[in-house]
């Protein structure tokens, strides 16, 4: 790498091609991929967004807060999704991080452009252990199983949208993103 500015521009690809496929995930056959795949294709995109170089842009103040309001709406959403069952908690803490990383670089614009200095140092540490063991427990969740057969053969092979493997290392993608975010703080 050349430096922070091409780690940037690593991740906004990165997030916003997670985004992208989370967008494909929309059209699956299987409710759960669909049930999930908006959110995550609003935190890809979201990320991506907040992972443009201050040198490239720099985000107005109101822009900041609007990505406040649109990630803690989405929070208010995983809470109440999270009292059917506690898959959405991950969905409740990435949206929670996404809102305070928003309101940090709100009270403190000047931290985006040096890339650190916003949010509470306790909260940021909370969330960044958080994430940080997020990315390995989802990391050892993609080791390869045995392909499932059946008496009669293999099982027929999912679509993209359909492909579970292919979400996990979606989910895991975002969390990388969250870690090298959480880390500027």
């Amino acid at each position: 790498m050349h430096g922070p500015l091409s780690a940037a521009w690593l991740l906004v690809a990165l997030c916003a091609a997670t985004g992208a496929y989370c967008l494909l995930r929309l059209r699956s056959g299987v409710e759960e991929q669909r049930r999930t795949a908006g959110g995550e294709a609003l935190m890809g995109f979201g990320m991506a967004l907040m992972a443009v170089p201050a040198a490239v842009l720099t985000p107005p103040h109101w822009a900041w807060l609007l990505y406040a309001s649109v990630f803690g709406a989405a929070a208010l959403r995983a809470l109440w999704a999270a009292r059917t069952g506690t898959h959405h908690l991950h969905h409740l803490v990435g949206t929670f991080a996404m809102a305070y990383m928003a309101v940090a670089m709100a009270v403190r614009p000047e931290a985006h452009a040096h890339h650190g200095g916003a949010g509470a140092p306790a909260l940021t540490g909370a969330l960044l252990l958080y994430f940080t063991v997020y990315v390995l427990w989802s990391g050892a969740r993609l080791v390869p199983a045995a392909p499932a057969t059946t008496a009669t053969g293999p099982t027929a092979v999912a679509g993209w949208g359909d492909r579970p493997e292919l979400a996990r290392a979606c989910r895991l993608s975002m969390g990388i993103g969250m870690v090298a975010m959480l880390l500027t703080m």
